[in-house]
């Protein structure tokens, strides 16, 4: 087992089925086989070099991949953090469409 499941029972409910989501379109956006494992208690979903993470917090869960910064007109009803990482709280719809698209362009490089 990566540890991924084990760290994510630590959170509340809502965290864990928006992890869920989000964690199912990084798998359908990639033709290339997905590695999923922790990177500093981080869970990462890694396509050779190429990597995307979800870092969970109590009440949100930062998407970090590349792409995200290509896509902020898209994302304009969403926060991106300084850092360029994208922030869902589980009240907010999930972007299925651009976040496909965002982790294609970065897992496929």
């Amino acid at each position: 087992m990566n540890g991924v499941n084990e760290l994510m029972e630590k959170y509340p409910d809502k965290i864990k089925e928006l992890f869920a989501e989000l964690r199912k379109v990084i798998l359908e956006s990639c033709d290339t086989d997905i590695e999923e494992k922790l990177w500093a208690r981080l869970p990462s979903y890694y396509a050779g070099e190429h990597f995307v993470r979800l870092i969970p917090f109590k009440d949100h869960i930062n998407v970090e991949a590349a792409a995200v910064s290509s896509h902020k007109e898209e994302l304009k009803s969403y926060k991106i953090t300084p850092k360029g990482m994208l922030q869902i709280s589980p009240e907010q719809d999930i972007p299925g469409g651009t976040l496909k698209r965002i982790f294609s362009e970065t897992l496929n490089g």
